[in-house]
């Protein structure tokens, strides 16, 4: 049995008429189009965000779909792996950024320094950070941003 389809003109007219209109776009990955976002969805996310297993709720962490209540809970949660997941997050509100930024561990704290939309209050106390590897990520996204700028880093300067 062979697994190659054959439509019929009509078959395939019929296809293309009932194909999704997407603009058109140079990006690939632009050509594909994500699943709508349901209630079924949401539940499912907060299933994850209660699972037993750091690893799921960490999932539930990284969605862009989450309520806040969820991203809210997950920053409390006593794994910090989960914790780093919520502070990569783009989606995550400013305050809960804010928090993490003074979460007793250094890995979540880097992730806070590395995410786009960190406060810049909360960027301060990054840059003065404890760690070293917190202040080396805080000092390297603060060049990253000089040179896409167009920017002499300061380095560089001297």
């Amino acid at each position: 049995m062979s697994c190659i389809r054959f439509n019929t003109p009509a078959q395939r007219r019929q296809l293309a008429a009932s194909a999704p209109q997407m603009a058109p776009s140079d990006d690939p990955v632009a050509q594909f189009l994500s699943p709508a976002v349901t209630a079924s969805k949401i539940a499912r996310i907060r299933q994850l965000a209660v699972d037993a297993h750091p690893k799921i709720r960490e999932s539930a962490a990284s969605s862009y779909h989450a309520p806040d209540d969820v991203y809210e809970a997950l920053s409390r949660d006593p794994d910090p792996g989960v914790r780093a997941c919520i502070a990569k997050n783009e989606r995550v509100s400013c305050d809960i950024l804010r928090r993490l930024a003074d979460d007793p561990d250094e890995r979540v704290r880097g992730f806070v320094a590395l995410n786009y939309f960190v406060p810049a209050d909360a960027m301060q106390r990054l840059a003065d950070d404890a760690s070293e590897l917190v202040r080396g990520l805080v000092d390297w996204k603060a060049r990253l941003a000089l040179e896409t700028a167009g920017a002499e880093p300061l380095a560089a300067a001297r």
